[in-house]
């Protein structure tokens, strides 16, 4: 009762801003809602607000800016999918700014000593009470281990939880409308796009999580530490609302000529930006999602690059990034067809999708810009027109290829910006072909042997008795058949409960009739009906009721 309340005041409160932003209109293309934009109409502060100014994507961002943490980071989410949005609302939408006035010092140490169950002066022998940034999620403090270590406390701002639990309730409910009212809607899978975000947006809230991600990505690259360097952390000090780590010194890498005063090779620094972009997804299937300027620094020193911020970090299943690598490889060979095979073999379109015409439509975008120099080629941009002619063929929304997507926006914008010549798929193509050829060749068999020995080792010993009693039970007809499914139980589900209604129906019927020849003969109570006593009848019925619903159920509800 108390969710239902506070989700109750937190879509009051959205309503409410939307209208004051004038951007109600964007949830009338679900007919269940119609009603609700003639109520609006009716209020009277409808029409006595100031009408705001500007366009239709700059009221967009300030009313999201206005909602908060969920909003900001859905709004930055959807400013790399131009291939759902106009690019004037994509362009604004990239301007959406995550940094908020921070909350009282006094605060942020009370959350800390709370989750770490110790004092401040019992942690940090310093702690800055002026906080180095401060975002919708959380702030950074610095500070000093009692040992000596510099380091970095990030603390989660408080009362956050409730309210993203009632947006993201919110947002999973016009999901479910999209998707029932819209076909645009199903096939953009609003439902798994949301979810998907969800647990992005969760998974920022848990520090602890954060942390771990940090560590998985520190050992990937351990072995290369001229790349791309984490910093530590430090596990004694961390909780979900507070991660302590090692303070890095750095150039923010928007500081143009900060690294040019540092003697940084911005040549070098473009392609190593490609290169731990595709080291991330082709070698480990597992990314830092969330690379723009403002998390990614470089070490003065000897130019790696150092990154922080690890709250969305993206992973492909090993389907995903298999039919990646053979489109990006299919695409730069001009092997359209072999990018509309795998796009079916993927399921990323229909089964029955005409892989002739799909080719057809894949050629006509990518030949005009296979026309330019590979230097002037945006994969980003191909990878978008691509998406923007396969929604005719009906390709559903990949979630898991979302963060990749923007991930890969922002890596290409980062190494463009250092060099514009630079060709993204010359960095590319060796580490894909070495990927692909690990994969297919016989060190990918010998991969997966190693990978599934421990499970065939355990098997292998109970095969010939499992294949003795197959082939017995074969020969003797014994063999049982057992067809289990979650879509064959959801049907017996649907037809046991149909049947229920329909006996239901039949029965009242029978009773209804029954009443009615009662009541028409009241006054005749001795008469009879079809050589039958009316007392006869008062027997029968109801008997024969109740022999004929357990024959229906008999028959055709069969339970386990």
């Amino acid at each position: 009762m108390r969710q239902s309340f506070l989700r109750f005041v937190r879509t009051l409160h959205i309503t409410r801003v939307l209208v004051r932003y004038r951007l109600d209109e964007v949830l009338y293309f679900l007919p269940l809602l119609k009603p609700y934009q003639a109520v609006l109409r009716l209020n009277p502060m409808t029409w006595l607000a100031p009408r705001p100014q500007g366009s239709f994507a700059e009221r967009l961002r300030e009313a999201l800016e206005t909602l908060g943490p969920t909003f900001i980071k859905l709004g930055q989410m959807l400013s790399t999918r131009r291939d759902l949005l106009p690019d004037y609302i994509t362009q604004e939408l990239a301007k959406l700014q995550d940094a908020v006035p921070p909350f009282p010092s006094n605060v942020a140490r009370q959350i800390i000593e709370a989750a770490l169950g110790k004092t401040l002066d019992g942690i940090f022998s310093r702690f800055d009470d002026q906080p180095a940034a401060a975002a919708s999620i959380a702030q950074v403090h610095f500070g000093q281990l009692l040992d000596g270590r510099e380091v970095a406390i990030k603390v989660r701002r408080p009362g956050l939880q409730w309210i993203i639990d009632q947006d993201l309730a919110i947002l999973a409910l016009l999901a479910d409308l999209a998707e029932r009212y819209s076909q645009e809607g199903r096939r953009l899978r609003v439902r798994a796009v949301v979810a998907e975000y969800a647990k992005i947006i969760r998974g920022e809230l848990d520090l602890l999580r954060e942390a771990a991600n940090a560590s998985q990505l520190r050992r990937n690259f351990a072995a290369e530490p001229e790349l791309l360097y984490v910093p530590e952390i430090y596990w004694d000090y961390c909780a979900s609302p507070v991660l302590v780590m090692e303070r890095i010194y750095g150039i923010p890498i928007g500081q143009r000529e900060a690294l040019h005063d540092a003697g940084i090779d911005f040549d070098q620094l473009s392609r190593r930006a490609a290169e731990i972009f595709f080291r991330q997804v082709f070698r480990d299937a597992y990314f830092h999602a969330d690379m723009h300027p403002g998390n990614i620094f470089i070490d003065p020193k000897n130019g790696r690059f150092i990154a922080v911020d690890f709250g969305i970090m993206g992973s492909l299943d090993d389907a995903s990034q298999h039919y990646l690598a053979e489109n990006m490889v299919a695409f730069f060979r001009r092997d359209y067809r072999r990018v509309a095979e795998a796009h079916v073999e993927a399921g990323w379109v229909p089964a029955d999708t005409n892989v002739q015409d799909f080719e057809t439509a894949i050629r006509a975008i990518a030949e005009p810009v296979f026309e330019k120099p590979l230097n002037e080629i945006s994969v980003a941009s191909l990878l978008l027109r691509l998406f923007q002619t396969t929604r005719a063929f009906h390709m559903q929304t990949q979630p898991q290829l979302l963060l990749l997507q923007k991930t890969l926006v922002n890596v290409e914008g980062i190494a463009r910006d250092f060099n514009p010549a630079l060709n993204i798929w010359e960095v590319a193509t060796p580490l894909l072909t070495e990927w692909l050829s690990r994969q297919r060749g016989p060190q990918g068999w010998w991969s997966e042997l190693k990978r599934y020995f421990p499970q065939w080792g355990l098997v292998l010993p109970e095969m010939p008795v499992l294949l003795h009693n197959i082939l017995r039970q074969t020969q003797q007809g014994e063999l049982p058949l057992v067809i289990r499914s979650n879509d064959i139980q959801g049907i017996r589900q649907e037809l046991h409960s149909g049947l229920q209604k329909l006996t239901y129906s039949v029965g009242g019927t029978f009773i209804v009739v029954g009443l009615g020849i009662i009541a028409a003969l009241e006054h005749r109570l001795d008469s009879p009906i079809l050589h039958l006593p009316v007392w006869a009848w008062l027997i029968i019925l109801p008997t024969a009721l109740w022999a004929g619903t357990r024959w229906v159920r008999n028959i055709f509800v069969r339970r386990d």
